[in-house]
């Protein structure tokens, strides 16, 4: 098929460079003309594991292209794809600006084809855009909602090898052209679920918000153990070996971040709150997850006497992406540590093997950002341990000792065990374990 890609973030560009494998023609469009210029010379704007070469293949061999003209590909569109932002509005509810304009476009460019919503986007979207297209004498663009379940950081892996793709589309002939597209996915078990746009739409949202639900859920069970001298690895791991329950999603942090989580709790509580219902469990995910956070910062004031004693101190922040294998810092429990500790007049040095350049524009001169975590480490009155980097698993410890200032970490992703750092002689604060002290 000849299919238009709308949108080159994550999403967008993943989604085009998968279908491109899979032997269709694709084009991108982007209005940002920067982007485009470096697609097409095969750099991707973010890090994705994976991604550039599966770009650079496909454009070689003819099957994906970038542009920041719409027209260009108006007489060889077989499916639009719309992949744009979906950002926070200051009430928490989704902003669906960017999907209209999509929308303004296509109608502009045609009358008859099919319009796939990937963009998350609430409940009752399709059918708003179904009414606005009406409006307009569009009634044969069809469309068809079809949320994307991809993870930064795996999203090339979970785009070739999906573990499902839901569609919700009205009519018999848009969802047998759906079924073609992504056939080619699934060469043994096929698990392509065909379901009304509504259900589809609120798939996406509800499956988010119940994978947020279990973290925060076992972050707040990871209080409880700080308290009552329990072990959340040890509770974890029994948890998890409930084959009701599984492993999956159950390890505390400091807290949810990135670019799904937090903005689709927020969207989903604003739908209940405008039909009137109560959210009580998002609503109480959404408190816990601040809460987890400036439970994080006061370990550290505790430690240091009060947060008027972390004036002057060097605070070495390993990991400021909101997870490891990517470069996004959206959402990321590091920004707020890092803000409450500048506000507090400490010094702040940051390390993170991709996102460094992100946390550079957010912060300006406020932070240093160095080259690895022992130049990040130098003289540092302790290590905040904020992003689970696997190079961050087995560092030199002795080499950290003599260099620090003070031997000390606060790990927000639990990379050590307690009995490592008490033969190191590390003072070692974690989530949902007692620290290690002298």
């Amino acid at each position: 098929m000849n299919i238009t890609i709308i949108g080159t973030g994550y999403v967008g560009l993943v989604t085009g460079a998968c279908f491109a494998e899979t032997g269709n023609k694709v084009s991108c469009v982007d209005v940002d003309v920067s982007k485009v210029q470096k697609l097409q010379a095969s750099k991707i704007p973010f890090f994705e594991p994976g991604l550039a070469e599966l770009v650079a293949r496909n454009i070689e061999q003819g099957r994906l292209t970038f542009s920041t003209d719409m027209t260009s590909t108006k007489d060889h569109t077989d499916v639009y794809f719309v992949c744009v932002g979906t950002p926070s509005r200051a009430d928490g509810a989704a902003n669906l600006d960017y999907v209209y304009q999509c929308i303004d476009q296509i109608a502009d460019l045609t009358d008859e084809t099919i319009v796939v919503v990937k963009s998350t986007v609430p409940i009752g979207t399709n059918a708003k855009l179904r009414f606005y297209l009406d409006q307009k004498g569009k009634d044969k663009i069809h469309l068809v909602s079809n949320p994307e379940f991809l993870r930064e950081g795996t999203a090339v892996e979970d785009s070739l090898k999906p573990d499902r793709v839901v569609i919700g589309a009205r009519g018999d002939k848009v969802a047998e052209k759906m079924h073609a597209l992504y056939k080619p996915f699934f060469l043994r078990s096929e698990r392509i679920f065909m379901m009304s746009p509504e259900s589809a739409e609120l798939t996406k949202y509800a499956a988010n918000c119940y994978l947020a639900t279990r973290i925060t859920y076992m972050n707040e069970i990871s209080q409880l153990c700080e308290e009552m001298d329990a072990d959340v690895n040890q509770v974890r791991q029994a948890m998890g070996a409930d084959h009701r329950i599984g492993p999956q999603y159950l390890y505390p942090s400091v807290g949810i971040g990135g670019s799904c989580f937090p903005k689709d709790l927020r969207a989903m509580k604003s739908v209940y709150d405008e039909k009137g219902l109560r959210p009580e469990i998002l609503t109480a995910v959404l408190q816990t997850n601040h809460n987890q956070k400036n439970r994080f910062f006061q370990k550290i004031c505790k430690h240091f006497g009060g947060e008027s004693y972390l004036s002057g101190k060097v605070f070495a922040i390993w990991g400021t992406a909101f997870k490891a294998n990517t470069d996004d810092i959206r959402e990321s429990a590091a920004l707020d540590i890092i803000r409450k500790l500048l506000d507090a007049h400490a010094k702040v040095r940051v390390f993170d093997p991709e996102a460094g350049k992100n946390t550079q524009a957010v912060f300006g001169d406020a932070i240093e950002i160095a080259s690895d975590i022992y130049s990040a480490s130098e003289k540092a009155d302790a290590i905040c341990i904020m992003t689970e980097w696997n190079q961050f698993r087995s560092p030199d410890f002795q080499k950290l000792r003599s260099s620090m200032h003070t031997p000390l970490i606060f790990d927000g992703r639990n990379l050590y065990s307690r009995e490592q750092m008490q033969s190191l002689e590390m003072q070692y604060y974690s989530i949902g374990r007692q620290p290690v002290l002298p």
